[in-house]
């Protein structure tokens, strides 16, 4: 069958010709990809900046945000069924017993570092024609959302990040989200930092949670990222006509900051115009450069001053597999046409290598499978 590898010795990324899989297992279920999603980690594998074949292998098919059908399904498999939509999992959990978050099913908190991650790590990935995989990584997607549910693993990012957050300020028993048929974020003020596909799900959600949301990026572009975070009732600032601080004194009293663009320099310079209990979320993974220079004294002063929280999160868990497709039904409900517009082009799987190797274009790129 067709897939689309990079070949690291070769430093080569091509269609190529990979083994269909086979039901093997009781447990296992057989997937005919449907879309695939490219995002800034498929385009950083393609570049060798990291990426890493299975064993034996000298490729990697690339590819983890994924959309599927089932097709075939092991003797003992209860959870789908041939005909459902499925969004597969990413990460697998490591082989040791003592690591106690992948023995839970958290395997998002590996502890060794010696997981793999399906089209990234050390497992092949979903940009090819049949996959097959564990009952156990499926999560179900209803049928109306066929034509969004690509953005699934995308919005996985924002969903655990706000659990967290939610966890974390139940500290603030005083707080106003405490107020009977107000959503939990009411009250509160979001900055999302970044308009790519992210910071645009991440912002439905917190918007969808009733955080007063404002998006800060570059100009709006092409595609008016501008006009579609307003189109939820969001704010949009543009980095060109307002500077960091600029913006922190617009909205006043920043209780969350969502950060989705890997510039470790504007996170920072944001990181100082966190309001008052505030938590900072790092979704970004930045590329190495050199180094940048911070007022540590003013970020350490706040944090400690201002009772101030900052963390990091990345991949996902079942439950926010989960709360993504709930909330994409919702926003779907809300704002259809926004949430279509995240999805600017679908390409032919044979056309694939090209558009991961080419400048990055519009705001969600998909492969397009059958």
């Amino acid at each position: 069958m067709r897939a689309v590898a990079v070949i690291p010795a070769e430093r080569q990324v091509r269609l190529v010709e990979h083994p269909e899989p086979v039901v093997a297992s009781p447990t296992d279920v057989k997937l005919r990809m449907l879309e695939v999603g490219v995002c800034g980690t498929d385009r950083e594998i393609v570049t060798f900046q990291y990426g890493s074949p299975p064993q034996g292998s000298e490729y990697l098919v690339i590819g983890h945000e994924s959309l599927a059908e089932v097709v075939e399904a092991g003797a003992s498999v209860t959870r789908v069924r041939p005909g459902d939509l499925v969004v597969p999992m990413v990460r697998r959990p490591c082989p040791h017993a003592t690591c106690a978050p992948c023995r839970a099913g958290r395997q998002d908190f590996c502890v060794t570092g010696e997981f793999t991650e399906r089209g990234i790590r050390g497992a092949h990935g979903f940009m090819t024609e049949f996959v097959v995989d564990d009952e156990r990584y499926m999560n179900v997607v209803p049928p109306g959302l066929r034509d969004v549910a690509v953005l699934t693993e995308p919005l996985t990012i924002a969903e655990k990040a706000v659990a967290e957050v939610w966890k974390v300020q139940q500290r603030l028993t005083w707080s106003r989200t405490a107020r009977s048929g107000q959503p939990p974020g009411h009250g509160q003020r979001a900055v999302v930092l970044g308009a790519g596909p992210v910071g645009l799900l991440g912002a439905m959600l917190l918007t969808d949670a009733g955080f007063e949301t404002t998006v800060y990026s570059r100009a709006s572009g092409p595609h008016d990222k501008a006009g579609l975070v307003r189109s939820l009732g969001a704010g949009y600032v543009a980095a060109e006509t307002h500077t960091i601080q600029q913006l922190a004194e617009r909205i006043g009293n920043i209780d969350l900051v969502y950060e989705a663009t890997g510039a470790s320099r504007v996170a920072f310079e944001m990181l100082a115009g966190l309001g008052t209990n505030g938590v900072f979320v790092f979704t970004g993974v930045p590329g190495r450069k050199g180094p940048v220079e911070l007022d540590t004294d003013l970020i350490m002063r706040n944090l400690v001053l201002n009772n101030q929280l900052v963390f990091g999160t990345v991949n996902a868990n079942r439950d926010a597999y989960e709360g993504a497709i709930r909330h994409l039904g919702s926003f779907a409900a809300r704002w259809p046409q926004a949430l279509r517009r995240l999805i600017t082009s679908r390409t032919p799987l044979p056309e694939a290598p090209t558009l991961l190797t080419s400048e990055p274009a519009g705001i969600k790129s998909v492969v397009a499978i059958p």
